[in-house]
């Protein structure tokens, strides 16, 4: 079996990518500061609490395995964090990168998939957008990730390293079984945030901005289920391993919904009443993402599985009403059947 590094392999997107190796005859191996992650997201693959910036833990870690390859998924995310705290982003998302790719180098590990975002385009000029669309994002998360890529590049012409990009556009849903989902203290993800409204946690969803150019004001964002993101990381990791050139890539689904189509499909998915409150925008928002990833199509072989906004909401309304109503919170009323 071959062992795959995952950085923030406990988080919501790598919990998945880690039951999806281990599915797949890999053997993952999780380094996770836990700090938006969580142990019990990664039963039965081997754990190490640690922080990325930590060379001694990255060495102890190359010393003691035999990596095929890294999977990166750490990093801070907010948008409207990384524009009033940069210097966090700057840490964690590049300074901690480059401590990685620098012991990958000395340890002779020459495979990186990283986890990339379309916020790397920020206000795109034409849709859908292209892997070869202008790079000028209007975030400081953003500019991280940015950064990281500019970064890849000048190591893989210096070193012996091949990489792939995975530009996610907009990570949504939980694993088809049930036993995976999306769980951020606090949450700040729309349609986990919604379901929560749904299921009586929240009293109510605030809408950022119903001004924007588009059809009803509020922000188009392309969704892609957690699941098809994940297929898309192993093509990525088996496409390394038969020796493929570096390569970037979109994920998305080329299908565009406003934050208030997705309230509707909640409402019509959970059949309950969700009530939203609309503010002022937020700083660093596009109005506008919607990806073209007929690459990733033809040289990934990727085909999502779970394209339509009513499946992704489905899986995570089972995720949601599971741990609302199973895990000892049955007394809602949300679960009266």
């Amino acid at each position: 079996m071959k062992e795959v590094l995952v950085i923030g392999g406990a988080g919501y997107i790598g919990s998945h990518m880690v039951r999806m190796l281990r599915q797949s005859g890999y053997a993952p191996v999780v380094l996770d500061n836990l700090s938006t992650g969580h142990a019990d997201a990664v039963p039965g693959a081997e754990l190490v609490i640690g922080e990325l910036g930590d060379r001694a833990t990255l060495d102890g870690l190359f010393t003691d395995h035999e990596f095929a390859a890294v999977m990166h998924f750490a990093a801070c995310s907010r948008v409207d964090e990384s524009m009033t705290d940069p210097g966090k982003y700057y840490r964690n998302n590049v300074a901690a990168t480059l401590n990685l790719v620098e012991a990958m180098v000395d340890h002779g590990v020459n495979s990186l998939v990283f986890s990339s975002t379309a916020a790397v385009y920020g206000n795109p000029v034409n849709l859908p957008i292209r892997e070869t669309s202008t790079l000028t994002p209007i975030n400081c998360y953003g500019r991280t990730k940015l950064a990281v890529e500019g970064m890849l590049r000048d190591f893989a012409t210096a070193h012996d390293l091949r990489y792939t990009v995975l530009r996610y556009f907009n990570a949504a849903g939980a694993d088809p079984s049930g036993a995976l989902g999306e769980r951020h203290e606090p949450e700040t993800h729309l349609i986990p945030i919604i379901l929560q409204v749904a299921s009586g946690k929240r009293e109510r969803a605030y809408i950022h901005g119903t001004d924007y150019p588009t059809p009803d004001g509020t922000c188009v964002r392309d969704y892609v289920h957690v699941h098809d993101l994940c297929a898309a990381h192993l093509l990525a990791l088996r496409r390394l391993h038969r020796g493929a050139e570096s390569a970037v890539y979109n994920l998305g689904n080329g299908s565009g919904f406003s934050v208030s189509e997705v309230v509707q499909a909640v409402r019509r998915v959970t059949g309950r009443r969700v009530a939203v409150v609309e503010g002022p925008r937020r700083a660093g928002d596009p109005a506008v993402l919607l990806a073209d990833s007929s690459l990733a199509r033809e040289e990934l072989g990727w085909l999502p599985k779970y394209s339509s906004l009513d499946a992704m909401i489905t899986h995570a309304w089972n995720w949601e009403f599971s741990r609302l109503c199973v895990n000892g919170g049955a007394d809602n009323p949300a679960c009266a059947a």
